[in-house]
């Protein structure tokens, strides 16, 4: 018993230290300047403030959040459509060169992407997509972890259901988005998880793709702001109050999606 309620105080322990953090910063979000500099480990507000969300509102906050949406949708479905057919493809199709695929999408993997900047910069100059939407997001539309993700989880699949669906006339087009998709939930839910929490947080690459203030995501327009003539002092309150509203989506995302992670794996097989 004495164990047990010794094991129950460390986790309340470990857990208190990984909240305390998000307390300190949902509170400095709602503190004044004065409060904040005075007070920076208080995980509440002395005098409560909502000064730094009109200020926010003031700003290209609204347009940010929009294009960070629109950007982070586009890219997130993009790589769970591509992602999932070149996956399905090095797990289930022979073809000639297959190890040899598979070996470059994880040695791009293994590559940082801030080597890639410059390249990128340099190949959407030269096609003409620099300072655009389509330069923001077609470099990100496909991921060599999202690839490898897939293909693994595709392996695992039975190859008897695929054969059956074979038999009865499905093609690999068919199987693929009528019987191993809809069984693939966990893995595709994986996916969109990563992708939109990794496409909403971007940054290195919306400062290379763009220079147009209009096109500044949630990331790129923060950057910005705290950096400018609002960036003066140490600006706790507005630099937490826009991390805040910045992690709400990706909170939602995860706990939207999580909860179907385990839901219907098997449902193409009962197709």
């Amino acid at each position: 018993m004495k164990r047990r309620w010794l094991g129950y105080a460390v986790l309340v322990l470990v857990a208190a230290l990984y909240i305390y953090p998000f307390l300190i910063q949902l509170a400095t979000a709602f503190k004044t300047d004065a409060d904040a500099t005075a007070n920076p480990l208080l995980p509440w507000p002395r005098d409560w403030s909502f000064s730094v969300f009109r200020t926010l509102a003031e700003q290209d906050f609204p347009r940010w959040a929009a294009n960070s949406v629109f950007v982070s949708v586009a890219i997130t479905v993009g790589r769970v459509v591509f992602d999932s057919l070149a996956g399905y493809a090095l797990a289930r199709l022979r073809f000639r060169g297959r190890r040899a695929v598979f070996g470059a999408v994880l040695a791009v993997i293994a590559v940082p992407s801030v080597v890639l900047l410059i390249p990128k910069f340099l190949v959407l100059n030269q096609l003409g997509m620099y300072d655009s939407y389509a330069g923001m997001i077609v470099p990100l539309l496909v991921d060599g972890a999202g690839v490898f993700i897939m293909k693994q989880f595709f392996e695992t699949v039975p190859v008897s259901v695929e054969e059956a669906a074979r038999i009865d006339g499905a093609g690999p087009l068919r199987t693929f988005w009528s019987v191993v998709l809809p069984m693939s939930k966990p893995a595709l839910i994986t996916v969109t998880i990563l992708s939109f929490q990794g496409s909403w947080n971007e940054l290195p690459h919306f400062i290379v793709s763009r220079q147009d203030p209009a096109l500044n995501t949630l990331t790129s327009g923060v950057a910005t702001l705290v950096s400018g003539q609002l960036g003066q002092g140490n600006q706790f309150p507005l630099k937490l109050a826009a991390a805040l509203l910045m992690t709400v989506p990706v909170a939602v995302v995860y706990f939207v999606f999580s909860r179907r992670f385990t839901q219907g794996t098997y449902e193409g097989a009962d197709k």
